[in-house]
């Protein structure tokens, strides 16, 4: 099963920007759907941004413009580049990888800390 490995959180004042990357285990990395999602103390996980082994993507509305997600296929890393980064960004952010070539599957990573100072 694939093992996910997230890293580039941390503390940065808004209008800052940081990059986290999320590493995958796994020889068939092109079998797989990426993304990123985040989660606020309590509030509900919620879905930052998706990228297909075809490099299709799809953001959710409060991060377009300030977010791109991309994925380099040589290093099974998917990474989240934020720019223009608000307190509101403040959250838990977790790589997600949907296996979506032969039997299907999903996987979450720990989670990486990304907090916003105003």
């Amino acid at each position: 099963q694939v093992q996910l490995v997230e890293s580039g959180g941390g503390l940065v004042q808004a209008g800052g920007s940081l990059r986290l990357a999320c590493t995958a285990s796994t020889k068939m990395f092109r079998d797989y759907t990426m993304g990123w999602y985040r989660q606020a103390p309590g509030k509900q996980r919620d879905l930052v941004a998706t990228i297909t082994y075809s490099r299709v993507t799809q953001y959710t509305d409060f991060v377009k413009g300030r977010f791109s997600i991309s994925r380099d296929d040589a290093k099974k890393t998917v990474y989240l580049q934020m720019n223009n980064l608000k307190p509101e960004d403040t959250a838990l952010y977790y790589c997600y990888a949907k296996k979506i070539i032969g039997t299907r599957s999903e996987k979450w990573g720990q989670g990486t800390q990304v907090t916003v100072s105003s």
